[in-house]
């Protein structure tokens, strides 16, 4: 019997052809937070890294190509919301993908949950700073809670049609910086040993990786989206190898850019002083106080439309999970309508509400804590997740015929799963640097990961032994789509 025949009930379907190349590259450079990262991060990366943080960025990006190329060969000829849970399932077996789909929905929720409390401080902070407006960042958080339910639980469409335009203005603004910096030459002259091997490899790459590496968190959302882009075998490599290149390079070129507007010696010296800080004294002192203020507003932009980006992700896992019986079957209700995975998308907007509100409640500080504590687990989570997919690519094309090259099939695929595995241990050996917590802390923070793929081999496990037919048909997908 083909998969085409399975006799499993037919399950729901998100709006086909509804999503272009542009929209998959908007909703995954917007999850990433661009100007989030570099004014937010960038200057810690700096503070470790030295110098040579901008290379270590660029580097970043060259590993993540690197994965791309198998993860998209893959998506081309699987195409599935469900993307690592699909792919794993498929290269490494069904326990092992229900284990994977359950880190997913931990690391995408723990993400998106954490950047709800984002929103907050970043909105309470400018509203004061810049309009002289006094409202608590819970407020803040529930009007952001508001507009990522009514645009999550709606088409497709006007999310992708949000973020393009959030995303465009927080690229704009980091541009508008850069550009006079260069003109005329940074505060010391143009200098490129940020890209020289001896000043990326310093005494604290390690730290250095974790941060440039979790930079580009959310570019794999690609795949997510391949039942509802146009064309996706095309559309959804197209659209990954865009974003990480852009991001690689863009990353790259503004965190360089923001030393040579210190100079190397001053920009240290900067970003171990006042980090937080580092990017608008730079746009101040290179553009005016006006452009400062316009970054401000754009961070709490950015830190929306990354939530919604989040958002939009864990709710499809949702959605997948449980159309395939893994998770109640209601989460794989689509709407009518639109297409879209109403039942989930409320459900995920209800679990951001009710942990920030426990979070709050318990006295958690909302940046220090809910932010910083819950996007290490899906760091953590994420990262790990590709190093499993790219061994199950290996997997998988070893088993199934193909016309993918050996560089798709073997090498890019190892190459990338190696350097990724590598990248977790070093982002567990320095949590501590995206926490800022204890040791106790960083255990329990880190457990979640572990304890979802158990659970989900579990729970495999368990519907083998229930419901043999549904387990058959785990991931199913048309047979004409595992190959060309």
């Amino acid at each position: 019997m083909s998969v085409a025949d399975t006799p499993v009930e037919e399950k729901a379907h998100l709006r086909a052809g509804s999503v272009g190349m542009w929209d998959l590259v908007f909703f995954v450079v917007a999850a990433a937070a661009p100007l989030s990262v570099m004014s937010g991060a960038s200057p810690l990366a700096i503070q470790f890294g030295g110098v040579g943080a901008p290379g270590g960025y660029l580097l970043a990006g060259i590993v993540f190509i690197v994965f791309a190329i198998g993860f998209t060969a893959m998506s081309r000829r699987l195409p599935n919301a469900g993307a690592f849970y699909a792919y794993v399932t498929h290269g490494l077996g069904r326990p092992t993908g229900v284990g994977a789909a359950l880190v997913a929905v931990v690391a995408y929720n723990t993400i998106a949950i954490g950047f709800v409390a984002g929103i907050g401080v970043f909105a309470e902070a400018t509203a004061d700073d810049v309009f002289g407006i006094h409202l608590p960042w819970t407020i803040w958080s529930l009007l952001g809670l508001v507009a990522i339910a009514f645009l999550g639980y709606n088409r497709i469409t006007l999310s992708a049609k949000v973020l393009a335009v959030l995303l465009i203005a927080e690229v704009l603004i980091l541009v508008v910086l850069a550009v006079p910096v260069i003109l005329d030459g940074g505060a010391d002259g143009l200098s490129f040993t940020s890209f020289e091997p001896a000043s990326i490899f310093g005494p604290g790459v390690g730290a250095l990786f974790v941060l440039s590496f979790g930079a580009f968190l959310g570019f794999e959302s690609t795949a997510i989206y391949s039942e509802e882009a146009r064309d996706p075998k095309r559309t959804i490599p197209r659209a990954t190898f865009l974003a990480v290149a852009f991001m690689g390079l863009f990353y790259a070129l503004i965190v360089w850019t923001v030393i040579m507007a210190f100079g190397s010696a001053e920009a240290l010296r900067v970003a171990d002083a006042d980090p937080a800080d580092m990017y608008f004294i730079a746009m101040r002192e290179w553009v005016g106080k006006g452009a400062s203020d316009v970054m401000h507003i754009l961070i709490v932009t950015s830190t929306v439309a990354s939530t919604l980006a989040y958002h939009n992700a864990a709710s499809r896992y949702f959605f997948v999970l449980g159309r395939e019986g893994v998770l109640p079957r209601a989460l794989g209700r689509a709407r009518p309508k639109n297409g879209a995975p109403g039942v989930a998308s409320i459900t995920q907007v209800a679990m951001m509400t009710v942990v920030v509100g426990v979070f709050t409640l318990f006295g958690a500080a909302p940046y220090e804590q809910t932010f910083l504590w819950l996007n290490g687990t899906g760091i953590v989570g994420l990262i790990a997740l590709q190093a499993l997919c790219s061994f199950a690519v290996v997997a998988w094309f070893w088993r199934v015929p193909s016309d993918a090259n050996v560089i798709q099939r073997v090498i890019a695929p190892v190459v990338a799963g190696l350097a990724l595995g590598t990248v977790v241990v070093l982002i567990v050996d320095n949590f501590a640097i995206l926490t800022g917590a204890g040791t106790l802390v960083n255990v329990l923070l880190l457990l979640p990961v572990p304890i979802a793929m158990a659970v989900g081999v579990g729970v495999a496990l368990r519907i083998r032994a229930r419901d043999p037919e549904t387990y058959a048909w785990l991931t199913r997908t048309k047979a004409a789509d595992l190959r060309d």
